[in-house]
């Protein structure tokens, strides 16, 4: 059985946390390369460790995967606990560092190698998405719902070209089966922008857990779908990273993933 969690006080902890480690150092924070070469600030500790503190002391038996922690103490809590909190504490760092207004905070409650809890706050628009397996979805208490797409022909979307497999990148810029792209390097957002409607499909290579856990729950409970390229499901369970296809509309994911089997070739399930 699920703990009981009081979602209102983790959304206003997540407004907490960016008024107090996030936005104070937006335009003023220097950044560093972690060994994968990815960019981390000291918003990014700061943010974790307080998020770490307060649902540790709110929440004692349920531990917490972030994406600043090592991957063997990632991959230990996955194994070993049935029950935990998937954590990025600052999504879109690199927007972050050179004054971009595009990162947010995501925070999901995994069971079972499944997402049934998760938050996503955009810190720079105030917008605090969420959603509950089977309960729906709301951006700022508001419910989130589905809507009809138009033709895949038509559709505006946001395609992350740079982790997806060159085959499958050149055909997609050759083709172009969609109206226009967009990308806003901030993953945690891109999912709930879609939930929200502001665009209709999401295409993204190589996509870690903690930049999916919360959005791709927040997506389905709107009425979208989600799954990888080759159509198998997300899989919270694990660590690899995984590529995403994502529609608000079910109809043109159908369609997407029709043009999808008649590339030449486009990345593994386990990508």
């Amino acid at each position: 059985m699920a703990p009981e969690i009081d979602q209102q006080w983790v959304g206003k902890l997540l407004r907490t946390c960016a008024e107090r480690f996030i936005l104070p150092r937006f335009h003023t924070v220097s950044a560093n390369r972690k060994p994968d070469g990815s960019i981390v600030t000291s918003a990014d500790i700061d943010s974790q460790n307080f998020l770490q503190d307060m649902l540790s002391a709110r929440y004692p038996d349920i531990p917490l995967l972030g994406e600043e922690m090592s991957l063997a103490e990632q991959a230990r809590l996955l194994q070993e606990a049935d029950t935990l909190w998937c954590l990025d504490p600052l999504d879109g760092t690199s927007n972050f560092a050179a004054g971009v207004p595009v990162f947010g905070i995501s925070l999901a409650l995994l069971q079972g190698g499944r997402s049934m809890l998760g938050w996503v706050y955009d810190p720079v628009r105030a917008e605090l998405f969420s959603a509950a397996q089977g309960a729906g979805a709301c951006m700022d208490g508001v419910p989130l719902a589905a809507r009809q797409a138009p033709k895949l022909q038509h559709c505006v979307g946001v395609v992350d070209y740079k982790r997806l497999s060159r085959p499958l990148a050149l055909r997609l810029i050759d083709e172009r089966p969609f109206h226009s792209q967009r990308n806003f390097g901030a993953s945690v957002l891109e999912w709930c922008w879609l939930a929200a409607g502001r665009y209709h499909f999401y295409l993204h290579g190589a996509q870690q857990l903690w930049d999916r856990a919360a959005g791709a729950l927040i997506l389905n409970e709107a009425g979208g779908r989600a799954t990888q390229l080759n159509g198998d499901g997300l899989r919270e369970s694990n660590l690899p990273p995984r590529s995403i296809l994502a529609t608000l509309d079910p109809q043109l994911h159908e369609s997407w993933r029709r043009w999808l089997e008649t590339a030449a070739e486009f990345p593994n399930a386990a990508l």
